[in-house]
């Protein structure tokens, strides 16, 4: 039965090679030659040339070249022979200018913007890293002075009162450019978050498109949330009251900070926010970052994935994010006071 991580193939071809070059991309695997995908063993001829000559095939048509293991083995008094491939540490691998994944029990074709995504992880190149086309005079410098004093309120950096040495220190300036983070974080640039409160599936009483630097971006979304969620009080039998909101604010914020820091800034789509009566959807542009799958983050011991490094360590700096990674962690702990209130990834 093939897998995720073994292909049959009964004779060797390009496909041997397509499977190799997608196991390469993925998580390795291995590619039986000699079995079909119905499980029949036909078995193969091998020659004194015959190894050297499939892998002078494979090596010729992959880039980076690809040099898997052969050994052979005997099945059903038949011999086969067997492929092996580790992940490959420098992605992607392409088969004559292709390239490819496996997926469940099969290979698919990357996309362009996987292709990116492959070669920003195997040269751990953050894509908010790249300059922007601003210049640093165009930075709301206000705004970055009100970031500087949070970060050392917060006390886990300590930044001089030099403007440009402390976005170089923070790498927000690099090689005299400003990163796409910088202005991202302080620039007039193009990516909204679009909130509604909705009554029904098309029928909106309210909607709001923010449009900020994304250091004050977060506040304006919680803002209009809440505006749009129930707030009740109860008492516990102190004198004060005590507040509740239909949902936890400290969840609500963590899944917009996760939709700011890890969305694909490739993708001009917006960041969404529905609000009915009964629940809030967050839709984010962009696919789950390097090997992430939703069925990840159900448990808490998902290694994150980051595709915008800078973003993720200036939320960490002022203290909006406590630790890479712990975010689904977090918003499972604020909802344990709230029983009644499921969190579904999809």
């Amino acid at each position: 039965m093939e897998t995720q991580h073994t292909e049959y193939k009964k004779s060797f071809g390009k496909e041997v090679t397509i499977s190799l070059v997608a196991f390469a991309n993925t998580n390795g695997g291995r590619v039986i030659v000699g079995i079909g995908d119905n499980g029949k063993v036909y078995g193969v001829t091998i020659g004194p040339e015959t190894i050297q000559r499939y892998l002078n095939e494979v090596k010729t048509s992959t880039y980076p070249q690809l040099f898997p293991k052969i050994h052979t083995e005997e099945k059903a008094k038949k011999t086969i022979l067997i492929f092996e491939i580790d992940e490959f540490p420098i992605k992607p691998v392409s088969f004559k200018n292709r390239y490819y994944k496996r997926v469940h029990n099969s290979n698919h074709m990357l996309t362009l913007e996987e292709i990116v995504d492959l070669q920003q992880q195997s040269l751990s190149i953050s894509y908010d890293a790249y300059p922007s086309p601003v210049t640093l005079e165009e930075l709301n410098h206000k705004l970055i002075g009100h970031f500087f004093e949070r970060v050392n309120t917060r006390g886990r950096l300590l930044l001089q009162d030099i403007l440009f040495t402390n976005l170089v220190k923070l790498k927000l300036i690099r090689d005299e450019k400003v990163t796409l983070a910088a202005n991202l974080l302080f620039g007039d640039h193009d990516f909204s978050i679009r909130i509604g409160r909705f009554k029904g599936a098309a029928t909106i009483i309210d909607d709001s498109v923010v449009k900020a630097p994304l250091f004050t971006a977060i506040d304006e979304a919680m803002i209009f949330i809440k505006k749009h969620i129930n707030l009740s009080y109860h008492f516990d039998g102190s004198i004060q009251r005590k507040e509740r909101w239909q949902f936890p604010l400290e969840a609500l914020r963590e899944l917009l900070l996760n939709a700011v820091v890890h969305r694909d800034y490739k993708n001009f789509s917006d960041i969404i926010i529905k609000i009915f009566d009964d629940r809030i959807v967050f839709t984010n542009p962009g696919k789950l970052y390097g090997n992430l799958s939703l069925e990840d983050l159900e448990h808490d011991d998902y290694v994150s994935s980051l595709r915008n490094k800078l973003l993720a360590e200036v939320f960490y700096l002022t203290g909006d994010i406590e630790r890479y990674g712990t975010g689904f962690i977090r918003i499972r702990d604020f909802l344990k006071d709230y029983p009644e209130i499921t969190l579904s990834v999809a």
